[in-house]
């Protein structure tokens, strides 16, 4: 490509499309900045800002509140120990597997895992054992897979795995396994448990030592109303020193986080979003009573919620029998419910998508839940001859 003036005009500023509208991509709704967020992301929007103010470590930083935040606030807010912010929740999973585990070791991940914490496991060179779920409709995780699989790797490599993690909640169908149960299940046999809470911390109440979990990680730009790519992890005493080890090389640079992580926008929209994520955190109840609003609304119209019910998170999952028919029959075939539903300036259901598709309610609010539904139904009516 020739780096000419015209070529180049491609780039530069580029007009968000979706900006605007009713956003219903789990992705999204816990990560829309707050008005605090968008004066610090201006403000904090040079490459490594914060660091004009570092003396050589990132959670050092006394002004602004770098430290304060770090190392008051989160541990709190995680129900941990020690925390650190990461550079998003699979950066703060690998940093506990890398350190936990060794090359050729096992980890235990329930069958809902996300894609990274296979990716990560396999970065650190550990090996993978499922905990199966029930499978359709609730996909129900039995904590009692996780002794079944301990028992397993234990009998296979002659010592038992290294970590489990239990995804809290997953992001096909927004379970909440009990945590609390799996991790008892776990100590029992002397693994550490890692809670992934990516689509939990930030939206609902969630502490690691509530549950008994050694490990939280958290995403920042999924559910903490931040720029991402941004993270945070939370570790119990216990494992403190192993995961947050220093480096030999730069005694005061941690090794797992290669010595800095967020180092500008990120870490400071973080910041600036979480008075208000606190705040949102307590309405948790109303946001899973409007969750199971829309999806008894939607079933009343014939879709059919997969996974837990009565539904306890804002992320859900649903089959779409009709829309399937109609995207079989009509012009623009299974595209038709992405064109449909932008016309109605909605966006969140991937392009090409009509049997099943998932989405989120959080912090929409009764008004914009009514919309998207009413939506849905004159969508559904649009097609009735179909």
């Amino acid at each position: 490509m020739k780096l000419d003036d015209s070529s180049l005009q491609k780039f530069g500023f580029i007009k968000r499309e979706t900006l605007g509208s009713i956003n219903i991509d789990p992705l999204q709704t816990g990560g829309r900045l707050t008005e605090a967020a968008k004066q610090a992301l201006v403000e904090w929007g040079d490459g490594y800002s914060v660091c004009d103010f570092c003396g050589g470590v990132l959670d050092q930083i006394k002004k602004p509140p770098i430290y304060d935040f770090v190392h008051k606030a989160l541990p709190e807010f995680l129900g941990c120990d020690e925390a650190r912010v990461t550079n998003g929740a699979r950066e703060s999973k690998f940093a506990v597997m890398h350190s936990i585990g060794k090359p050729g070791d096992w980890i235990v991940l329930d069958g809902l895992a996300h894609y990274s914490s296979y990716v990560a496991a396999e970065r650190a060179g550990l090996n993978i054992k499922t905990v199966p779920h029930s499978g359709s409709p609730d996909y129900y995780l039995d904590p009692e897979g996780y002794a079944t699989a301990i028992e397993e790797v234990t009998k296979e490599s002659g010592k038992p795995p290294a970590l489990a993690l239990v995804t809290y909640p997953d992001g096909s169908y927004g379970n909440l396994p009990d945590a609390g149960k799996i991790a008892s299940v776990c100590h029992e046999y002397d693994v550490p448990l890692l809670l992934n809470g990516a689509y939990a911390v930030g939206r609902m109440p969630v502490s690691a030592k509530e549950f008994g979990a050694d490990f939280i990680a958290g995403s920042g730009h999924k559910s903490m109303a931040a720029s991402g790519p941004v993270g945070v992890l939370g570790v119990s005493e216990e494992y403190a020193p192993i995961v947050f080890r220093k480096s030999k090389h730069n005694k005061v640079k941690e090794v797992e986080l290669l010595g800095c992580t967020a180092r500008g926008a990120t870490v400071m929209t973080l910041i600036a979003s979480f008075p208000d994520v606190v705040k949102r955190v307590r309405n948790w109840d109303q946001e899973v009573e409007n969750a199971r609003w829309f999806s008894a609304r939607l079933e009343g119209m014939g879709f059919i919620q997969r996974g837990q019910k009565p539904h306890s998170h804002d992320l859900m999952f649903f089959e779409a029998p009709r829309f399937y028919e109609i995207s079989e029959k009509v012009k623009n075939g299974r595209y038709f419910l992405y064109k449909d539903l932008k016309a109605r300036n909605i966006h969140g259901i991937k392009s090409g998508l009509t049997k099943y598709f998932k989405l989120s309610t959080f912090g929409l609010g009764k008004e914009k839940l009514e919309a998207v539904a009413d939506s849905f139904e004159d969508i559904l009516k649009k097609y009735e001859d179909i």
